[in-house]
């Protein structure tokens, strides 16, 4: 537990950095109007073509993937574009069925995966994801490239992106995976890295992001590995200049209450989507934090029950409240 909440000081502290930046961003009409001069006629992957990125900072070394506790996880090695990647999976209830599954994307800027994904947490702070493999669920963490002792480097959530979908593709191979019922969802940065693989991919059943941002340039050029004044590469990281091509229902969850990405979560709702495939729900009674382990054990529970062909899932005010209420009430 002490590992686990020094961990939870350390991801407060760069979100309120990022939090502070994010203010200052929104209120930049200048830095919006050139995001919004999206070429809206192509996709995200079309956009990137033969785009070479250009990574001016050194990935910095890190400790490979810890071992998970026997039953519970095991650790995989995952082929990408940039060689073989660390993830853990979850046991499947049995293996001799198909369960969904849910690819689920830490926050930070590491691309690092460790004990946050089954030590136990906080509810007012649990980035573990745990609610989907506790309810039965497949799940699926991956390391990104230049994480733990990956090769590669990190490109500051560009070439992640191919990462996350060569994950899915993996996944969906596992025998004990339903390859129609794969989800993918993560929270902050990660939350902002499934909305541009939802732009690159329609692979998924259905995407889920807790307080992403639009404009990538909000995190600031610490936390970046490029030129955050190359519109360039901006642009092909910042998801508002994508949302009009996203063809997976997706779902984009957000506190209200300080610290909060809300603001984004705004933005995000302002540019140009489709309104039938793309929702936005502003949690009230949480903060960028607090609103995971209720939202994401409501979203378990949708999955469980979405076992149509296409995607039926919906949430209202009065799941998300009730959801709210259950969890203070435990």
């Amino acid at each position: 537990m002490k590992i686990l909440k020094l961990k939870a000081v350390m991801k407060i502290k760069w979100v309120s950095w990022i939090l502070m930046g994010l203010l200052a961003g929104m209120l930049a009409i200048g830095c919006r109007a050139r995001l919004s001069q999206s070429q809206l006629g192509i996709t995200l992957a079309e956009a990137r073509g033969e785009f070479q990125t250009i990574v001016q900072t050194k990935s910095l070394p890190s400790s490979p993937a810890p071992l998970p506790p026997v039953g519970l996880m095991r650790k995989v090695k995952y082929p990408s574009s940039v060689g073989e990647l660390s993830a853990y999976i979850s046991e499947p209830p049995t293996v001799e069925a198909q369960y969904p599954a849910v690819i689920w994307v830490f926050g930070g800027f590491s691309n690092d995966i460790d004990e946050t994904a089954w030590l136990e947490a906080v509810p007012e702070n649990d980035q573990s994801g745990r609610a989907f493999w506790e309810s039965g669920i497949v799940t699926m963490y991956p390391s990104l490239r230049g994480g733990n002792d990956n090769p590669g480097r990190r490109e500051g959530l560009y070439g992640e992106v191919n990462d996350v979908l060569a994950a899915a593709d993996y996944l969906a191979m596992q025998p004990f995976v339903d390859p129609e019922r794969i989800y993918l969802a993560g929270h902050s940065t990660g939350g902002t890295l499934v909305l541009l693989a939802a732009a690159m991919s329609d692979q998924f059943k259905a995407i889920f992001s807790f307080g992403p941002v639009g404009d990538i340039r909000v995190y600031g050029q610490e936390n970046l590995p490029f030129d955050v004044t190359n519109d360039q590469e901006v642009g092909l990281r910042s998801p508002a200049l994508w949302m009009h091509t996203i063809k997976t229902p997706t779902f984009i969850f957000e506190g209200t209450q300080h610290p909060s990405n809300v603001d984004a979560l705004d933005y995000l709702a302002a540019v140009k989507h489709n309104d039938a495939l793309i929702q936005f729900h502003p949690v009230k009674g949480a903060d960028h934090f607090s609103l995971l382990a209720p939202i994401t054990q409501l979203v378990a529970n949708k999955i469980l029950l979405d076992t149509e062909d296409a995607a039926a899932l919906s949430f209202t005010e009065s799941d998300i409240r009730s959801a709210l209420i259950q969890l203070r009430i435990q």
